[in-house]
């Protein structure tokens, strides 16, 4: 299980990677492999398609059909009716889209819609899912269902590639790469991010509200280590010292 954030400045070519990655581009030069398939080979594309599943910012430009299980269904031709009902319920249970089954598309909020959208991709059964700025048009509480949708899969074992640019969602994953004119300048684990700040300084990316207040607090003398890098996290930890 892989968790990767791919985090960079706007125009740096973290959504060209992610598509490079889930064989919507092909490779001018080089090659991308995944369990030793060789991407953008035309031999490998349906094999690759079972594997990887990629979910865009906007979700409505995903979506193609009205309503909720024809789209989730949609990729699913080939198998018995009990096994895509199996898997309709099985992929909206984990987005918590199950009560809205039967409804039509047009009638839910984006953040749903988005949802679906990640239900959808579920149903395939892939081992890999990217995830493209996920929640670039969402309100902050669909942010937070998403955000809690990624956990889940995380600790179910896929491997997630969450492209963003915002500084908070680099924290969701194990390991943030980070990317500069089409290249990846650094590679980072999340607990070694308060020893490798120059590098985010460098690159003029903005540096998560959690983080910069820790790196405040040891400039004062106060040395506070996080696993999670949550808000919740730092003032239990906090609250701990003013104890002793």
């Amino acid at each position: 299980m892989l968790f990767r954030s791919i985090m960079g400045k706007n125009g740096s070519g973290k959504s060209t990677l992610g598509k490079l990655i889930s064989g919507i581009l092909k490779p001018k030069e080089g090659k991308i492999l995944i369990d030793n398939l060789e991407v953008g080979r035309a031999k490998n594309k349906e094999e690759l398609r079972k594997k990887i599943g990629i979910v865009f910012q906007n979700p409505e430009n995903q979506i193609i059909f009205n309503n909720v299980c024809d789209e989730v269904s949609f990729a699913l031709k080939g198998l018995t009716q009990e096994e895509i009902k199996s898997r309709i319920d099985r992929s909206l249970e984990k987005v918590n889209m199950i009560d809205q089954k039967e409804e039509d598309l047009y009638e839910l909020s984006l953040g749903q819609k988005q949802r679906i959208v990640i239900g959808e991709v579920l149903a395939k059964q892939p081992k890999i899912i990217v995830f493209d700025e996920p929640t670039t048009m969402i309100d902050s509480k669909g942010k937070e269902e998403i955000y809690h949708i990624v956990e889940n899969l995380k600790k179910e074992g896929y491997t997630i590639i969450y492209i963003t640019n915002m500084a908070e969602e680099m924290l969701l994953a194990d390991r943030i790469l980070l990317l500069n004119e089409g290249e990846i300048v650094e590679e980072i684990k999340k607990e070694q991010l308060l020893d490798r700040l120059d590098v985010f300084s460098q690159y003029d990316i903005k540096l998560p509200l959690v983080v910069e207040m820790v790196q405040k607090l040891k400039q004062e003398g106060i040395i506070i280590n996080l696993e999670n890098y949550s808000i919740d996290e730092l003032v239990t930890k906090i609250k701990g010292l003013v104890k002793n």
